[in-house]
C-alpha cells in the first residue's frame, strides 16, 4: 500500500548580488518595462565565480534540515536538480553528501532543465510512498548566470542564480503530494541549450582515442 509523502522542512538560499533589469539597461539593447511586461521579472541572484552549485545547495539544504528538525545523519536520499552542475562527475549530490556530512544514504542527480525541481520531487516521493525509503532530500539548484550569453537580450534577461530545498517524509493519509503530473517535448531541442560539454561535442581540447 502507497504511503502519503509530504514536505517536512525547506530551505532555500539566494546569493546576496543582485542585477537589477536597470542594470541590464546598460548591458544590452532592453528595458526594464520590456523585461518586465514579458516576464514580469525585475532583478535576478548572481553568485560569485567561485561559488559553485554544491554550495548554493549546501545553505539551502542546511535550512531545510532545521525547518524540518533532523540531522544530516538521518538523511537516507539525496536528489540534486540542475542544470549546471558542479562537474559532469562525480555527482553533485555526492560532493553535497560530503559537504553535509550526511554519510548513510543513496545520492544521484537528475536534469530536467527547468523542470528538474519537480521531477526530483516526484521521483523522491516515489521512492518513500513505496517504503523504500523514509526520509529524502530534495534540492534544485543552479548558476545559470554563468553560462549565460550576456549579449542575447532574449535570454539573459531570464537567469539568476539560487537554490531551494526540501524533505520529503511519510504523512498522514490524504496529506501531502496529492498528485504529479510530467511531461517533455523533445522537439523544442534546440530553442535553448548548451550545446558543448557532453559526447555530441566534448570540451576537451584532444582528440579521443577512437
Amino acid at each position: 500500500m502507497l504511503r502519503s509523502v509530504g514536505i517536512k522542512g525547506i530551505g532555500i538560499y539566494a546569493p546576496p548580488k543582485i542585477l537589477t533589469n536597470f542594470d541590464l539597461e546598460k548591458m544590452v539593447n532592453t528595458s526594464d518595462e520590456w523585461i518586465k511586461t514579458r516576464t514580469g521579472i525585475s532583478a535576478r541572484r548572481i553568485a560569485s565565480k567561485d561559488t559553485a552549485v554544491s554550495d548554493l545547495a549546501l545553505r539551502a539544504a542546511r535550512k531545510a534540515l532545521k525547518s524540518a528538525k533532523i540531522t544530516p545523519k538521518d538523511l537516507e536520499l539525496l536528489i540534486t536538480a540542475s542544470a549546471t552542475f558542479d562537474m559532469p562527475f562525480p555527482a553533485t549530490s555526492c560532493i553535497l553528501q560530503n559537504k553535509l556530512g550526511a554519510s548513510n544514504l543513496a545520492a544521484f542527480d537528475l536534469e530536467a532543465g527547468c523542470t528538474g525541481f519537480i521531477y526530483a520531487l516526484a521521483v523522491g516521493t516515489q521512492f518513500i510512498a513505496n517504503s523504500f525509503y523514509n526520509t529524502a532530500l530534495v534540492v534544485g539548484a543552479d548558476t545559470l548566470t554563468k553560462v549565460t550569453n550576456w549579449e542575447d537580450r532574449n535570454t539573459c534577461v531570464l537567469f539568476g542564480d539560487g537554490a531551494g530545498a526540501v524533505i520529503l517524509g511519510p504523512v498522514k493519509k490524504g496529506e501531502g503530494v496529492l498528485s504529479i503530473y510530467l511531461g517533455a517535448d523533445g522537439r523544442g531541442r534546440d530553442l535553448l541549450k548548451i550545446p558543448a560539454g557532453g559526447s555530441l561535442l566534448t570540451t576537451n581540447k584532444k582528440k579521443s582515442q577512437a
